[in-house]
C-alpha cells in the first residue's frame, strides 16, 4: 500500500509482540519509516502472561535498545492496544497514542483524556455494509459471538469496566453490546451512543 500511494498513511493494527523479536519489530518499522517518511505508524499489542503490561514495558525497552544503534536517526509513532487505566499510562509514558480494538464509542473519549490532548488515538471501528438488523448483528456473531475470542481477559474487564453486564456478554452478545461495537445500517436509525453515530471529533483517525 505505501508503495502503491503517495500520501496515504498506513500503520499496523497491531504488529503482535509475542511473534516478533524486539529487534526485528524496530528494525522493519524502522526501514518502512526510512522509505516512507512520515507514512508509517507501528501499532503494538497482544501481549500475554501474568503480568502482560510488565511484559510490553520491557519490550519496550528491548525496542529502544536496538534503536541506539540500528537506524539510529529515524523516527516513527509507535501506538499501543491500549483498553484500560495502566494500559492507557504505560502509553502515555512510552508511545505516541494508543489504537484500541473493538471498543464502544464511550471508551473513545475516556481513552482520549487518558492519552492527552496531542497522543494519537486510533480506535479500531468495524463497519458492516447491511441495512438488515439480524444480517448484521448474525455476521457479527458468527465471528465473535460464541467462539470465546475476547471472553476473560483484558476485553472482558473493560467491557465491564464500561458497564456491560453477564446478559450483554454471555452468550452469543446482546444487541445492545453488537450495535455499540458494530457500526452497520443508516445514520437516521442509529440509536444515540451506539458504533453508527460514531464521529471522529475526538480521535486522529477513523
Amino acid at each position: 500500500m505505501l508503495a502503491a500511494t503517495e500520501r496515504l498513511v498506513v500503520g499496523t493494527g497491531i504488529a503482535n509482540v509475542g511473534m516478533r523479536h524486539p529487534a526485528a519489530m524496530h528494525g522493519a518499522a524502522a526501514t518502512l519509516a526510512e522509505a516512507y517518511p512520515g507514512r508509517f505508524v507501528l501499532g503494538l499489542g497482544g501481549q500475554r502472561g501474568d503480568r502482560p503490561l510488565t511484559a510490553l514495558r520491557e519490550y519496550l525497552d528491548a525496542m529502544d535498545e536496538t534503536a541506539r544503534t540500528v537506524l539510529p536517526d529515524v523516527r516513527y509513532p509507535r501506538v499501543l492496544a491500549a483498553l484500560g487505566p495502566k494500559a492507557h499510562a504505560l502509553a502515555a509514558e512510552r508511545a505516541d497514542g494508543v489504537h484500541p480494538f473493538m471498543q464502544p464509542v464511550r471508551h473513545t473519549a475516556i481513552a482520549r483524556e487518558a492519552a492527552g490532548p496531542d497522543a494519537l488515538l486510533i480506535p479500531h471501528q468495524f463497519l458492516l455494509v447491511e441495512t438488515g438488523a439480524d444480517a448484521a448483528r448474525g455476521a457479527f456473531r458468527a465471528v465473535f459471538g460464541g467462539r470465546g475470542r475476547t471472553r476473560g481477559g483484558p476485553y472482558e474487564r473493560n467491557y465491564r469496566r464500561l458497564g456491560y453486564g453477564d446478559e450483554d456478554l454471555g452468550g452469543e452478545r446482546s444487541d445492545r453490546f453488537v450495535d455499540d461495537v458494530l457500526a452497520w445500517g443508516t445514520r437516521p436509525r442509529s440509536p444515540p451512543g451506539s458504533a453508527r453515530t460514531w464521529t471522529p471529533a475526538r480521535t486522529t483517525s477513523c
